[in-house]
């Protein structure tokens, strides 16, 4: 069972467990990009949040990235359950369109 990182629950859909922060951001950049960019050309993509702890602006650089990463391989990538902090970060930096846009 995954403790901490990104994992796929099925084609196309992922989740993340644990925290998205500054201490394990590099980790979940490259195991989400490296999972969007290897999906089927044109497949939906979904990354679940609802398993994600503490997150940090750390953790809104690595959504961000991965929506840019699927977006340039093709994709859309559509997030659920995104944390209330995570929102709030992101309303912060006046990226909360962009993750809204992303949710279900």
């Amino acid at each position: 069972m995954l403790t901490n990182g990104i994992a796929s629950s099925a084609p196309g859909r992922y989740a993340v467990v644990g925290p998205m922060e500054f201490a394990n951001a590099a980790a979940l950049l490259e195991q989400g990009s490296a999972a969007f960019s290897a999906a089927a050309p044109g497949a939906a993509l979904s990354v679940d949040l609802l398993q994600v702890g503490r997150t940090d602006s750390a953790g809104l650089a690595v959504l961000m990235e991965w929506l840019a990463t699927a977006r340039h391989s093709g994709h859309n990538l559509t997030v659920i359950n995104a944390p209330a902090t995570l929102l709030a970060l992101a309303r912060v930096s006046q990226l909360d369109t962009i993750i809204l846009g992303a949710q279900p």
